[in-house]
């Protein structure tokens, strides 16, 4: 007899590469399969929910549990494929752990993608972008979203505007000088795409921050009165964006 298979914050959720529909196998890595025999001591039997950013959310069954791995029969599509607001997160990359929380952070929180940036300041100069992506999963997996948010590679902040897209409005978050609120600046604008831009422990420097000013794609935003942490900045931002304009407005 089938039975869920849960954690504590309902049933287990798996991203995966394979496509999905009724009765395709999928085969999970070993990692996957590691943790659903040994940690959450599945058997054959047991359902899990799967997901792959393309297909939505789909039951399936253990059908093989062994040394060679787990393989799953997929069952039933549970809820169709759904998007995320266009919201980039352009941040400067801190020490680890808040780094890998910041990921998770702003993964919950329904961001698109994920870009580091170097800045003058930032004291990180290099970065794990697999340790990221997998925080990113894991985030996608526990929070119900169905797409995991795309990480960019790493790198510097000239490079990064040399190359941006100037359709895509960026929210710089300038913490000195005259700017308008965040969410004051992003009703300005109609919908569509949008990217925050948040910068290291120490602030942007001088020289970065005319740079900035001087692009017409740019727009400096406050974040309010107090002084934040590089990471709290960057979830706040994402907060007020999705409030103003993503998928938590009130219909």
């Amino acid at each position: 007899m089938a039975s869920d298979l849960k954690e504590a914050g309902g049933l287990t959720r798996l991203f995966v590469a394979a496509t999905l529909e009724p009765g395709a196998t999928v085969t999970l890595d070993d990692g996957q399969s590691h943790y659903l025999l040994h940690v959450l001591r599945a058997k054959t039997g047991d359902r899990v929910l799967l997901f792959n950013g393309r297909d939505g959310e789909w039951q399936a069954e253990i059908a093989i549990a062994g040394k060679r791995g787990v393989a799953l029969s997929v069952r039933a599509r549970t809820m169709p494929q759904a998007s995320v607001p266009d919201l980039w997160l352009v941040f400067a990359p801190v020490k680890k752990t808040p780094s890998d929380y910041l990921t998770q952070k702003a993964t919950e929180l329904g961001v698109s993608k994920l870009q580091p940036v170097f800045t003058r300041r930032t004291i990180v100069t290099r970065l794990n972008e697999e340790r990221l992506l997998a925080n990113a999963v894991e985030a996608a997996e526990q929070s119900g979203r169905l797409t995991v948010p795309q990480i960019g590679a790493a790198m510097p902040l000239d490079k990064l505007l040399a190359i941006w897209p100037r359709e895509r409005p960026l929210y710089f978050c300038d913490e000195d000088g005259d700017a308008l609120p965040l969410a004051e600046a992003v009703r300005k604008t109609g919908e569509g795409a949008g990217a925050i831009l948040t910068g290291p422990e120490g602030g942007f420097d001088p020289a970065e921050r005319e740079v900035l000013r001087a692009l017409t794609f740019v727009t400096p935003v406050s974040l309010g009165p107090r002084i934040l942490r590089a990471d709290t900045a960057a979830l706040a931002a994402v907060t007020i964006w999705q409030s103003v304009k993503g998928d938590w407005r009130q219909n």
